[in-house]
């Protein structure tokens, strides 16, 4: 297999501080862009109401990979999927990929809500969102990832 060395080009600097399952919402986070990239590399981002944004579950060790198939977060009342189907740091490489909402630009700093990224977590890319890039056709998907998710997004402050 080929290897790839890439180096994070900014940090999640605040947001939330624990790794949870549910409840990622309401909460504002900032990235904030490694000084070794110059302020103009983000012009004419904060024209954008969403971003994507790659970055690496940092909290997660090599032992969590799962190569297997499995029922999501253990539950047997949703089908045993593999490994690529799921979204979580049992991958491989341990990236995800979040849409999280543009608030504003502060210099170095982009701060957003809806990342699901912790404190700490090296962002290996981000880009804006183009509705053009994303997908194309009708999308379907079985009934599980919507049971499973359904108190994803909520508010923290909701939070049991």
């Amino acid at each position: 297999m080929a290897r790839y060395e890439i180096e994070s080009i900014a940090t999640v600097i605040e947001g939330h501080t624990r790794v949870q399952d549910d409840y990622q919402g309401g909460i504002e986070s900032i990235i904030r862009l490694n000084d070794a990239f110059p302020l103009e590399t983000l012009q004419g981002i904060e024209e954008f109401s969403h971003l994507t944004v790659t970055w690496h579950f940092h909290l997660a060790r090599p032992e969590d990979v799962q190569l297997h198939a499995r029922s999501p977060r253990g539950n047997p009342i949703w089908p045993a999927t593999g490994t690529f189907v799921h979204r979580n740091h049992r991958r491989p490489n341990q990236l995800a990929i979040s849409y999280p909402r543009l608030i504003k630009v502060d210099g170095r700093d982009l701060v957003v809500t809806d990342l699901d990224a912790v404190v700490g977590s090296p962002v290996l890319d981000v880009a804006p969102y183009f509705t053009q890039m994303g997908p194309r056709g009708p999308v379907h998907q079985p009934t599980w990832p919507t049971e499973m998710l359904a108190t994803y997004w909520l508010n923290a402050s909701e939070r049991p």
